[in-house]
This record gives structure tokens, sequence and C-alpha cells, in this order.
């Protein structure tokens, strides 16, 4: 009898905060690209509206970050917001983008606001941008979070 095929391999969790930068990685993970990306800066606790988050990244309120995907990825996954840092401060907007296609927008979010939900679905991709555009005069110096961000990959 012909022995049953193996299972594909079970999904991976790449976490955003956790990432190489495509500089120093080594190509066969999610990583982020240095050239044409803002500052990153990756956390292992942050927190939205008073409520801590274990892992994300935060960005300044006008940023763009470019993630190669290198694998086939299912999903992204993440929770955005202000930054309590921010002190209840700035308005921002949130939009996840693969090339000129914006797949996901936040709307308005204010410091102080709950963290908004995002799901992406990431299928057929190779490239996707996280991005968060200023609202409002506060809007460039507050600092944006992408908390428990994950690309769920294979």
């Amino acid at each position: 009898p012909t022995p049953a095929p193996a299972p594909p391999p079970a999904p991976a969790v790449y976490r955003l905060n956790e990432l190489s930068f495509d500089v120093t990685g080594d190509g066969t993970g999610p990583e982020i690209r240095l050239r044409g990306s803002s500052w990153v800066w990756q956390r292992s606790a942050l927190s939205i509206a008073g409520r801590r988050h274990e892992r994300g990244v935060t960005v300044h309120g006008d940023s763009s970050v470019t993630v190669d995907l290198n694998r086939r990825c299912t999903s992204y996954d993440a929770v955005v917001g202000v930054d309590d840092l921010t002190m209840k401060l700035g308005k921002v907007s949130f939009a996840v983008y693969a090339g000129a296609n914006r797949l996901w927008s936040s709307g308005v979010v204010a410091g102080g606001d709950p963290a908004v939900p995002v799901h992406v679905n990431l299928a057929g991709l190779t490239r996707v941008r996280l991005v968060v555009e200023p609202r409002g005069p506060f809007g460039p110096v507050a600092l944006a979070d992408w908390a428990e961000s994950g690309f769920t990959c294979s």
C-alpha cells in the first residue's frame, strides 16, 4: 500500500516585534525592509488606552513600514492604537497596503481610544506596507502602535 502523504507543516506566526531587517535576515521568513521604511521601535510591552499588550511595534504618527513576506502567508493580525506614552494626544489613521491597493483601514483613532482589531488576508501577496497617517495638529508627534502584530505563514 502507498503511505499516506505527510501533513503540511503547521502555520507559524511571525511577530512583527521579532522580525529581522532585510539587511541582517536570511530571507526565509518575513523581514522588515530597511530601505524605504520609517523608524520602528520593536517592543516587548506597550499600552493602548490603559490596556497592556505583550508585544508590538511603535512608529511615529507619519510612517510607512514595508514587510517582505518571503514565504506563503495567509493573514496579518494586530490591534492598533495611539500609545499611552503620547498621553492621549494625537489622532492617526492606520492602513495596510499591497502596492497601491489598500487592504484595510482603521479610520481615525485618537489617543485614549481603545485598540482597533486588524485582520488582513495575505493570500498571494509577497509584500505589505503598514502605514500610519497623522490626523490633526498632534498626529505627527503621536506614537502609534501595531500591537500583538503577527504574520501567519506556512
